[in-house]
């Protein structure tokens, strides 16, 4: 590439300090030109994702509809002894008030969304959830079986809501105003900005009384809704319920996934069973990073989104954020044909195919430069794991893998200051059959 770029800045008649300065100004320029001409001239793979929504996605009767496909009521059934609720009954004729409840609301929302997902046949896709939905997504990309994710939900909703009847807590919607600023307003009033959804919302949660103080003040340029719910979830005061999910997850076997899996701390790829299940009970405590997902969905070159029931939430916010993106929410048993047909028309790598393939991997900021920890070149990576962290003023930022393949070169050294858009490695995502 640095061959391309001096021939590239070969400026006639002019004084060596003008080509000087002006090879320095546009230097950064042709290097993103290049890199994103690489990413461009790499073979465009349809990539599907399919997202499985959180907490406040709930509806009344939002099991009804799945009840006319075969073997539903049987599922239904096993996982209502798993729980110990009755979630034939909760997921059909329980009213809003009743299904809100946390130890409730998230087995029901997980068993939902993985019995619509056992009508599909999936391929290739990349999985990510939202808060309780990446349990959800745990259980589609094989970390999980059925029934271990919807009796972890059942553990998860009880303890939290053990959690949150313990100290008056509550969370509200940051809608609008600058992210950064907001994060920072959020944190000044002494509250946890506990989701980070993108599409100009921020979650914050923390004590009842501060989260009333931010209602009666909101930040500059921004307005803020109260959340109908139990407590301030991904915050300290979930810390009890980690302790409890900690012993719990102890007693659960999970696998290595088999569908890229995104995970909610910093939106890349986990890729070992032991760390999905370790991060699903750590989750509690912590932020969720939906924008971090929403970015290694851009980073991944996802076109198509399917999000599974109760869905729409995940949906309206990819509206917004993956501009030009194929969306479908399903709704009903009639949408499960178009959602086989989307996942269908993703080509898959079959058997005795080659696509050679070489991928510069960009960074998503300006910043300040760091490889991750021990990988080498030659070293086998799935796409959307982090590959290295550019560090801001303000902020820290992975630097994901596009695709999944060999790193073949590293492009920057620790330390180095790189811009956006900028290459800092080369990828061989080819396969061979």
């Amino acid at each position: 590439m640095e061959s391309l770029i001096q021939k590239s800045l070969t400026i006639p008649y002019c004084s060596d300090t003008l080509v000087g300065n002006l090879q320095a100004n546009a230097q950064n320029t042709v290097r993103a030109v290049l890199a994103q001409y690489l990413t461009d001239k790499a073979p465009s793979v349809a990539v599907i994702a399919l997202l499985a929504p959180g907490q406040g996605s709930q509806t009344p009767g939002m099991l009804s509809p799945w009840l006319e496909l075969a073997g539903t009521a049987e599922t239904v059934a096993a996982f209502s002894d798993i729980t110990g609720l009755d979630l034939l009954r909760l997921g059909t004729t329980a009213d809003a008030d009743e299904i809100r409840d946390t130890a409730v609301t998230q087995p029901l929302i997980v068993a939902v969304g993985l019995i619509v997902a056992a009508q599909l046949e999936l391929g290739e896709v990349v999985t990510a959830g939202h808060s309780i939905g990446e349990v959800t997504a745990a259980a589609v990309a094989g970390a999980l079986s059925p029934t271990e994710a919807v009796g972890f939900a059942a553990r998860r909703g009880a303890e939290m809501a053990a959690a949150c009847a313990a100290t008056p807590t509550s969370m509200a919607a940051v809608l609008g105003g600058d992210p950064d600023e907001i994060v920072a307003a959020i944190v000044r009033l002494g509250l946890t900005p506990a989701n980070r959804n993108g599409a100009g919302q921020i979650v914050a949660a923390g004590s009842a009384d501060l989260i009333a103080d931010l209602i009666a003040n909101p930040p500059a340029g921004a307005r803020v809704r109260p959340l109908q719910v139990a407590g301030a979830f991904h915050t300290s005061y979930m810390a009890p319920a980690e302790q409890h999910l900690r012993a719990i997850a102890a007693e659960l076997t999970p696998i290595d996934p088999k569908h890229i899996l995104l995970s909610n701390a910093d939106g890349t790829a986990v890729s070992d069973g032991r760390t999905v299940l370790a991060r699903l009970v750590a989750q509690v405590t912590r932020p969720v990073r939906w924008d971090l997902c929403l970015s290694t969905l851009r980073s991944l070159q996802v076109n198509a989104v399917i999000e599974l029931p109760p869905a729409g939430t995940l949906t309206g916010i990819a509206k917004r954020e993956l501009p030009g993106v194929q969306l479908l929410a399903i709704k009903g048993p009639d949408d499960l044909a178009a959602a086989q047909t989307m996942i269908d028309s993703r080509p898959q790598h079959g058997q005795g195919e080659h696509t050679p393939d070489m991928r510069v991997v960009i960074t998503p900021t300006k910043g300040i430069f760091t490889r991750a920890q021990g990988l080498d070149e030659g070293e086998a990576i799935v796409g959307g794991a982090r590959i290295g962290t550019i560090r801001t003023n303000r902020d820290e930022f992975a630097v994901v893998a596009p695709a999944s393949g060999v790193l073949a070169e590293w492009l920057k050294w620790d330390g180095d200051i790189v811009g956006a858009g900028l290459p800092v490695a080369r990828l061989s995502t080819g396969t061979e059959g």
